[in-house]
């Protein structure tokens, strides 16, 4: 292959091995949600088994498990099968969790389980913005005076309109977390079984519309009209 880049042979030894820190450079986000993660109150926040149980299996902290659903959240990978293939074979989650590679119901289950206290996290990363300056929130008041510019329906922000987005926020991370779990089965509606002597409502509501046939002592209703043929 003379004349092009060459890349580097897999059975090459080195040294002094590489770190894997060298492969996440220093402006990535994930290094953002490292250090977000850390300074977090799990147990403040609502976060299940903060403290490790003194018997049984060790299992995964929940800071651990908290950083492998924001990367999914910010990378848009909400399915836990895909985030239990991205631990495997992510540079970037392998930095961020120290090669740990928890399954997909491991994941499924912190995410089912600590549904509220990943809302108030949101919540506490908003607050956070608003402490560096990030979200200045500022009032903007002008007179009575008319400007022409232009002015959409999307970049008109009122109260109500803010308002309104907030709640959009909240369900749409509700729906994210609903999304890992799949879509409840539809439940097959029962039908009551009815009596023989008992009609339905529709047959009452026609039986109760249809005019009543008053026979005659010739057979013919009187109430309706004659339409046979006279000759």
């Amino acid at each position: 292959m003379a004349r092009f880049i060459e890349g580097e042979d897999r059975r090459q030894g080195a040294l002094l091995p590489e770190h894997l820190d060298d492969y996440v450079g220093e402006e990535n986000p994930v290094r953002v949600i490292d250090v977000f993660v850390d300074e977090l109150d799990l147990a403040g926040l609502g976060f299940e088994r903060v403290q490790a149980a003194a018997t049984g299996r060790p299992g995964y902290h929940p800071g651990s498990m908290l950083k492998l659903y924001l990367y999914g959240y910010l990378n848009q990978v909400q399915s836990s099968r895909r985030l239990e293939r991205e631990a495997r074979r992510n540079t970037e989650l392998m930095w961020l969790l120290g090669k740990l590679a928890p399954d997909f119901k491991t994941i499924a289950d912190f995410r089912r389980d600590n549904g509220e206290a990943i809302r108030a996290t949101c919540a506490a990363f908003v607050g956070i913005c608003r402490q560096v300056g990030l979200l200045t929130g500022g009032v903007v008041a002008v007179d009575g005076s008319r400007f022409k510019a232009v002015n959409t329906r999307d970049k008109n922000f009122t109260p109500g309109a803010v308002r309104r987005r907030v709640e959009q926020a909240e369900a749409g991370i509700a729906r994210y977390l609903q999304a890992g779990h799949g879509r409840p089965a539809r439940g097959r509606r029962s039908r009551v079984p009815q009596r023989p002597d008992q009609g339905s409502s529709g047959d009452a509501a026609q039986a109760g519309a249809r005019p009543a046939d008053h026979r005659g002592p010739a057979g013919r209703g009187a109430g309706w009209p004659n339409l046979a043929h006279r000759s």
